[in-house]
């Protein structure tokens, strides 16, 4: 290959540059010497725990590089969200690693790790992220742990450091992968989760006084505000039992049922209580009420074992106090012996609303006069004078058709009668719990006696009769005109009342939002308008996520609550002139009508998931709930009213598959049927 010989330049280009070199080198290197005004310096890299976590949320997000040793003080390798949990100590305190799930399989707790990577800002405080994990060694757990309580931990104090917390175990749930321990402690009640140990006997610690070291966990929500904590323990080895727990509670003295939560006995209720009574009621799974000799009260319980009504029982539980009744939580039982049949208290409305049989056997007497529908249980709408009460008898013990009893018959009903009261309205008083309302659980169908049949007098039948009087003598006019008003008077109380069984039939009794039938008229009406002023609307499929596990945690009482604050939060959300229904247990629906623009379908709907991700309280801590939303829009009004509802459930289902807490628009890929 020929090589190419190179040609000098021209002198008089030499030249020229000679000169520019000469001029423009001096300033060229004074540039150097002296760095930008605008040149970044390079960050600085970050060696121990407590300076990665006290990053503010602007510095942590601009990835300092992070180096250190440290001992593991939790580790989880998948936590169900894709991601890792991992906690690291050095001598200056604690700091969450973020790792990816099931990357690292196995890392004993104690153990001397290596972590490279840089800072980020995780769901609320700073953490490592992008890291890089290697095992140099072993170590152990630390020593030192500062005892905290649960106000100081929800306000953040201790975030993600090594602690310590002690109080009385309520309960101990074993969800598989997971132990979660609820801790009654002197300011409130605390959960702590540790991973299941293979042969642990978890059980032993309920009722017991522990002391607990591991890390402080926030909760937090869609827009990184703490709304609470917990506390990861890594094993049993740093759960210390301060009190143990009685061997056989059951065998512990027997406290009356009107004593608890007494001026005696309140000080001592942070333990298990031993309760002795008839049984009156029981929901295998759920509840289970006795009575002593003078008072009475029901015990929340998972236990499944039937008992007969009249057996005696022992319970053991914790005392609590939810909506100003006296209730047992964590309840446990264990049939005594056989008894005589329990006989109710024959009682009115009036009596009732008095609060002085609350969770006591009762029999009352009332007109039916509707259902709901919208309940998953068989619920009874009945009135009685001026007040409206509700019997409740679960699906699993309806035995035969619950549309054998015709509205409009007067009906005996037994069962345990329960009072809610007014806590608003108690603190204006004296402090007396006033009460509101009151509902009655029935044990069987059995609990209902019909007494008298609806009645064949109607406006119809009536006029026939005064037909006949008028053609009877005209010598009776005076009674005539009598009766007359007697008529009038009848047809307006009927008026009135087929008014509130028409408001009843098409509006839910718990929120007041329409129900499924009223939903379906104005979705018709909407297509009509659509069609007739070429504008198009949306139809969401609002259902609260994982509200189930809401009942079963927290009670049927919250769960209520849960879809009442979910209708009042839907409602906010949108304009005067749409619908929002109730059409089951937990799910809605929203008809946005005259929809200009099928954007602002998804900006309503980002706002719902936003605003039902504030968390609720129950029992005085906050609780996450969070809703997912399926979308159908349609701007060419073709579509039915069931094909509308069909695809913005399609959406749905596809948001649940995607995560939860989120909304899906229906389009022409989105799958018709998802396993969620």
């Amino acid at each position: 290959m020929p090589v190419r010989k190179h040609c000098p330049p021209p002198i008089p280009v030499v030249l020229l540059c000679t000169l520019f070199a000469a001029v423009a080198l001096p300033s060229s290197l004074a540039a150097y010497a002296q760095p930008a005004a605008n040149a970044t310096a390079p960050l600085r890299t970050i060696t121990s725990a407590r300076q990665a976590h006290d990053l503010s949320s602007v510095e942590a997000k601009r990835a300092y590089p992070i180096h250190l040793q440290g001992v593991v003080t939790y580790f989880d390798t998948d936590t169900g969200t894709g991601n890792g949990a991992l906690y690291i100590h050095d001598a200056s305190g604690n700091i969450f690693v973020k790792i990816p799930g099931g990357v690292i399989k196995s890392l004993p707790i104690g153990s001397l790790v290596d972590v490279q990577g840089v800072s980020n800002l995780g769901g609320f405080a700073p953490v490592v992220d992008h890291a890089r994990v290697k095992l140099i060694g072993k170590s152990r757990l630390p020593d030192y742990a500062p005892l905290a309580s649960r106000t100081v931990l929800f306000s953040g104090g201790f975030e993600g450091q090594w602690i310590r917390v002690e109080g009385v175990v309520r309960s101990v749930t074993d969800s598989g992968h997971l132990v979660t321990i609820e801790l009654a402690m002197t300011d409130g009640i605390l959960f702590a989760t540790s991973l299941r140990e293979a042969g642990a006997d978890y059980s032993a610690l309920t009722d017991a006084t522990v002391s607990i070291r591991g890390n402080e966990a926030p909760l937090y929500n869609t827009v990184g505000q703490m709304i609470g904590a917990r506390v990861n323990f890594p094993n049993l080895s740093t759960v210390r039992i301060i009190t143990p727990a009685p061997r056989n509670p059951f065998q512990s003295p027997i406290t009356p049922i009107g004593s608890l939560l007494s001026w005696d006995q309140v000080a001592s209720g942070h333990h298990r209580v031993h309760l002795r009574g008839q049984v009156t009621l029981q929901w295998p799974g759920s509840t289970l009420c006795i009575s002593d000799d003078a008072d009475a009260i029901c015990a929340q319980t998972s236990q499944s074992d039937r008992i007969d009504i009249g057996d005696v029982a022992d319970v053991v539980g914790f005392v609590g106090a939810e909506n100003s009744t006296t209730v047992i939580t964590s309840g446990v039982f264990q049939k005594v012996g056989s008894g005589s049949p329990v006989l109710g208290y024959n009682t009115t409305a009036g009596q009732a609303m008095l609060g002085k049989l609350d969770s006591h056997l009762i029999e009352i007497n009332g007109r039916l006069i509707g259902r709901d529908f919208s309940s998953s249980d068989t619920t009874l709408l009945l009135s009685s004078g001026s007040f409206i009460f509700t019997a409740v008898l679960p699906k699993a013990l309806t035995t035969i058709r619950d549309d054998t009893w015709e509205t409009g018959s007067i009906l005996r009903i037994a069962g345990i009668c329960s009072v809610q009261f007014d806590p608003k309205l108690s603190v204006r008083k004296d402090g007396a719990a006033v009460p509101r309302s009151f509902r009655v659980l029935m044990r069987s169908p059995a609990d209902v006696i019909v007494i008298q049949q609806a009645s064949w007098f109607t406006p119809l039948h009536m006029a026939v009769v005064l037909a006949l009087a008028l053609c009877l003598t005209l010598t009776v006019l005076v009674w005539v005109i009598v009766l007359r008003r007697r008529v009038q008077v009848q047809a307006s109380l009927l008026r009135d009342s087929e008014e509130r069984f028409r408001h009843m039939a098409l509006h839910d009794s718990l929120t007041g939002l329409a129900t499924r039938l009223l939903l379906h008229d104005r979705l018709g009406v909407a297509l009509e308008s659509a069609r007739r002023h070429r504008n198009g609307l949306a139809v969401m499929m609002v259902d609260v996520d994982h509200f189930k596990d809401i009942n079963d945690n927290f009670g049927h009482q919250f769960g209520d609550e849960v879809l009442k604050t979910t209708a009042e939060r839907l409602l906010h959300a949108v304009r005067r002139e749409d619908t929002v229904a109730r059409i089951g247990g937990d799910e809605f629906v929203v008809l946005l009508s005259d929809l200009t623009c099928p954007e602002d379908a998804e900006q309503i709907a980002g706002e719902i998931v936003q605003s039902l991700a504030l968390p609720i309280s129950a029992s005085g801590m906050p609780v996450q709930v969070s809703v997912s939303v399926g979308i159908c829009t349609s701007t060419d009004a073709e579509l039915d009213p069931d094909a509308l509802l069909k695809n913005a459930d399609s959406a749905l289902y596809a948001a649940k598959e995607r995560g939860r807490n989120r909304f899906e628009r229906f389009t022409a890929e989105t799958p018709c049927e998802l396993s969620v």
